[in-house]
């Protein structure tokens, strides 16, 4: 079996030098330095003389922050800080809850995926496994305390998540996870929240189609409550009664049927929202909606409605160009003739009118009254704050926004109890910055996972000048910095600022890639390339600011993470 990315990493060592296959990138992923916690010499912290935000537009000042054997032993003024306390350098920071999220794959990898499918006799009834029904699959058995998306969204500031396991139209059951621990045993919070589910359908196999998932489902449905039936039946009166067949993938609707646990389906446009809110009223099984992006519509039909939501924090960014997926057409209306500029300004219009749809849902809901959490599935853990902040630009609220972040996923996954707010006895989940958090110039200082302190440099990044005047042109030796070690290269930029194009090249790759949406704004160079490899395209964004011959910046490597990468550029710029 190979990585689908495995032919694209051994050609393009940028990323990992020396890296033979994914194991090795696996086993070092989401343990980096200044994230694994050492051995303290006590479990006990105090934080002092902090900011605390017990619980949003509750806060006290100058508090002491109190950490006991994994629990909020004391927060407040006066409070006497026992000898074995570590004290933390935490003056004038601030302290919040830690954050939930409310659907992702954090602590799940990717499977591997198989070169040649299994040959299916009957592609209109495949196996349960091949058509993404596998409703009785548990998270703990999938979980991967390496993952490197736990760190990263730790570093996030995201202590706590309800993961689910991957898959097609049915993957399994959810469980809230706990971002720190070297084991399943000790990551795993509560096993068996939700029952996972999502109109995607299977490939070349039944069900393959959006009505073919539903009509899928609601059989599926409907079998699960005559096999309960019977199986009580059957309990009640075994004698003369037929014994019923044990069907785990029907036996893992029973929690279900029964009220006990929700189904969180993920429905990120509306159209997807509308079905599997009309799925739900033919079936009456309790529903969460989860990952949704264009809910704008939904508000009236949400409203009061006692289903939870919540809203996808992957957002679409403001590039006044073409997106993936949405290129202009070429052509005009006639054939052979370009766009007009009429028809350009409209397709401009129309990407600005649904950017921000996009960005300002969460102030349409917070306006609506309807209570929301957040989900950061498949969105990056980079991208998070700056798409919290851009959701409060376009309306919604700082102390929502806090909300969804902290009490009202607490509420919606039943963990009000033991998280959410800054209160004694509560689990010690917490978030400390040196700034509020929401200010651009905040920063994550500390974070502590179930009393385990994660603490984080902060690093100071330089900004671009938007009125500078620099040269871009030239050639660059670089050299990137990964988990794997330095991986060295170079890159040519030709051309004039707002006309410019380039190549990159590696020791390792046999040619050179070349360089797409290369923009040069002030001293801020900023350019993407795609790598190809066992049918893969993996896209790669390099950013930075230009300083005489210098470069500094970073690259981001899609779900490998971001790496940090420095360039001189050669005396001669046409060498």
């Amino acid at each position: 079996m190979t990585h689908p990315f495995k032919h694209v990493l051994l050609a393009f060592t940028v990323f990992c030098c020396c890296l033979c296959s994914l194991s090795t990138l696996h086993a070092q992923r989401g343990r980096p330095s200044s994230q694994t916690p050492l051995k303290p010499v006590s479990k006990t912290y105090a934080l002092t003389n902090v900011t605390v935000v017990q619980a949003p537009g509750k806060v006290i000042t100058g508090a002491t922050v109190l950490i006991k054997d994994g629990l909020i032993a004391a927060v407040g003024t006066g409070i006497d800080i026992p000898g074995e306390a570590i004290r933390l350098p935490a003056d004038s920071m601030y302290v919040y809850a830690g954050f939930i999220d409310g659907l992702s794959h954090t602590g799940v990898p990717r499977p591997k995926e198989e070169e040649e499918r299994p040959r299916v006799e009957d592609p209109g009834n495949p196996p349960n496994e091949l058509a993404g029904i596998q409703p009785e699959r548990k998270l703990f058995d999938l979980l991967d305390p390496q993952d490197k998306a736990i760190a990263d969204m730790r570093a996030a500031g995201f202590t706590a998540a309800h993961a689910v396991p991957r898959g097609r139209m049915l993957p399994g059951q959810g469980a809230i996870i706990l971002l720190s621990g070297e084991s399943p045993e000790e990551m795993v919070l509560r096993e068996g929240t939700s029952l996972f589910s999502q109109l995607e359908g299977a490939r070349g196999l039944y069900p393959t189609t959006v009505i073919g998932v539903m009509a899928k489902w609601r059989q599926l449905y409907r079998q699960a409550k005559l096999a309960q039936k019977h199986e009580r039946a059957f309990a009640a009166q075994p004698t003369g009664t037929k014994r019923p067949v044990q069907d785990p993938v029907l036996q893992a609707f029973y929690p279900v049927i029964n009220q006990q646990m929700p189904v969180f389906f993920r429905a990120e446009n509306l159209l997807d929202a509308h079905r599997v809110l009309t799925l739900q009223n033919d079936l009456g099984f309790p529903l969460v909606i989860a990952g949704l992006k264009q809910g704008w519509d939904l508000t009236d039909k949400l409203k009061g409605s006692n289903i939870p939501v919540f809203l996808s924090l992957d957002l679409p960014d403001n590039k006044d160009k073409d997106q993936k997926g949405e290129k202009a057409d070429e052509k005009g209306p006639a054939r052979g003739e370009k766009p007009t500029d009429a028809e350009m300004k409209a397709l401009k219009e129309r990407r600005m009118k649904a950017y921000h749809q996009y960005h300002s849902q969460a102030a349409a809901f917070e306006k609506a009254g309807i209570d929301f959490g957040f989900a950061t599935y498949n969105a990056k853990a980079k991208d998070l704050r700056t798409n919290l902040r851009s959701m409060i630009e376009h309306g919604l609220s700082e102390e929502v926004a806090l909300a969804a972040l902290t009490t009202r996923p607490a509420h919606m996954l039943g963990l009000s109890a033991v998280m959410g707010t800054v209160e004694p006895g509560k689990m010690a989940n917490l978030v400390v910055t040196d700034n509020p958090y929401f200010a651009e110039e905040a920063n994550i200082r500390f974070v502590f996972v179930d009393g385990n302190k994660y603490e984080f440099e902060v690093k100071k990044k330089k900004k671009g000048d938007p009125s500078a005047q620099v040269n871009a042109a030239g050639k660059w030796s670089y050299v990137t910095q990964t988990p794997q070690g330095s991986s060295e290269g170079t890159i040519v930029i030709e051309g004039e600022p707002g006309n410019l194009s380039g190549t990159i090249t590696n020791s390792m790759m046999e040619e050179a890639r070349q360089l797409d949406e290369v923009e040069l704004e002030g001293n801020e160079l900023r350019f993407t390339f795609s790598v190809d490899g066992g049918g893969q395209t993996m896209l790669i964004e390099v950013s930075g600011i230009i300083e005489g011959d210098t470069f500094e910046g970073t690259m981001s490597v899609g779900d490998f993470g971001t790496f940090e990468l420095t360039a001189e550029r050669s005396p001669t710029p046409n060498e």
